[in-house]
């Protein structure tokens, strides 16, 4: 049986050793995407004096709504509880949003499209540098990575078959990584030793990334957990924040410096400069700042407000299900708050869908989950590529022990 498997392990990893060490790495990357952001471009996502009261909403909305071109319009804001963040204006383009001081009004950044090197990070984890096909149509690196992790579960699999031990020092010993014994005996105790001690968050990545990979898997894992994917759900019911639905700089746009509306220096313009048109700013958003207030009443623990026509979503915490929010109706006329829906009372499938991105990216636990997320994906990527060594290694000792022979 051992040798069976042992053989499985090894057939199946040397095809696509290389495709699954690229999945992990680019898996690994795209983990802190949002927070090597804040660190290289901390102007985006932080003031540099915070003031002691923000402008109101609506203000902000009509200042900053008259810089805009005619195409474009407000959609949703934004509003961080962190005195020292940006507000986010975003738009109906995905990915187009502009950071705002809302202290000053002052456009900040202006992001337009996915930035160049975690749009390749993203393409290359998801596609393979293939194309994306938005209507669902057959696309052949989405396939290839589908199909490859497929494969990565029966490699793990086979590898805890593998690695089980027969006696108490046989168990020491798989479960030892001895540092003093040379670099290929490193690398072994890090495949088989490490590889026992990661496999479990290795299969769990494996398992819920291919639920982006393909339908028939999709519904068959959500109906795991009582989750019709092909029953018509309400809009109301899968309406996410605007942030959530454009992730800006969360698995979305970022890295990119982006592009500032121009006056002929690269910068906004002043608020001297400004046209009194309304174009930009959503319709009735003097009435957003009733409903602000009537929101951070009803919530004085939130993390993050995103209003919208209507509409608004609020976040209270950065753990668990971190697509998960509750939701506010208000009247758009008056701002008054007509009904809430708390995230503990909305459908079953909304929260499912909202765990299972939380779990794959590590950030269910906030930062040391993703940390051990990063760091195991990266450990994948080793274990695929020592696995080529170990086999380059065998082969040349006993090519050696041949010719001796011989």
């Amino acid at each position: 049986m051992r040798k069976l498997f042992s053989k499985i392990h090894l057939w199946l990893s040397l095809p696509i050793g290389i495709i699954i060490a690229i999945i992990c790495i680019s898996g690994s990357i795209l983990v802190f995407e949002r927070d090597i952001l804040e660190i290289c471009y901390p102007s985006r996502y932080f003031v540099e004096e915070v003031q002691a009261e923000a402008m109101p909403v609506g203000k902000v909305l009509k200042i900053v709504g008259s810089q805009l071109p005619e195409n474009k319009e407000i959609k949703s804001i934004q509003i961080s509880s962190d005195p020292s963040r940006t507000w986010a204006l975003n738009t109906e383009a995905r990915f187009e949003c502009y950071y705002v001081n809302p202290y000053t009004a002052e456009i900040t950044y202006y992001q337009s499209k996915r930035s160049p090197f975690f749009a390749t990070t993203m393409r290359l984890h998801r596609w393979l540098l293939g194309e994306y096909k938005r209507d669902g149509s057959f696309s052949l690196g989405k396939t290839v990575v589908g199909i490859s992790t497929i494969i990565m579960v029966i490699i793990l699999i086979s590898g805890i078959v593998i690695w089980a031990p027969r006696t108490k020092k046989a168990l020491k010993n798989r479960l030892t990584i001895n540092c003093d014994k040379g670099w290929f005996r490193f690398f072994y105790d890090l495949h088989v030793a490490g590889g026992i001690y990661t496999v479990i968050i290795l299969l769990t990545l494996a398992l819920t990334g291919l639920t982006w990979s393909f339908k028939w898997y999709n519904t068959a894992f959500y109906a795991v957990f009582g989750v019709d994917t092909t029953a018509q759900v309400a809009p109301n019911a899968t309406a996410a924040p605007a942030a959530q639905q454009k992730p800006q700089g969360e698995r979305g746009e970022r890295g990119e410096q982006g592009n500032r509306p121009a006056n002929g220096e690269g910068k906004p313009e002043r608020s001297g400069e400004r046209s009194e048109r309304s174009g930009g700013r959503p319709a009735n958003a003097i009435e957003w700042n009733k409903a602000l207030s009537a929101i951070e009443d009803a919530f004085p623990n939130y993390r993050n407000i995103t209003i919208q026509s209507g509409s608004a979503s609020v976040s209270t915490s950065k753990y668990g299900n971190v697509r998960g929010s509750d939701r506010v109706n208000f009247d758009n006329q008056t701002g008054e708050i007509k009904s809430i829906q708390y995230y503990k009372d909305q459908p079953k499938s909304g929260k499912i869908r909202g765990w299972i991105y939380s779990v794959h990216v590590g950030a269910w636990g906030g930062f040391i989950t993703k940390l051990i997320t990063c760091l195991v994906s990266l450990l994948g990527a080793v274990f695929a590529l020592s696995g080529y060594y170990f086999w380059w290694k065998k082969r040349s000792i006993k090519k050696k022990k041949s010719r001796r022979r011989d």
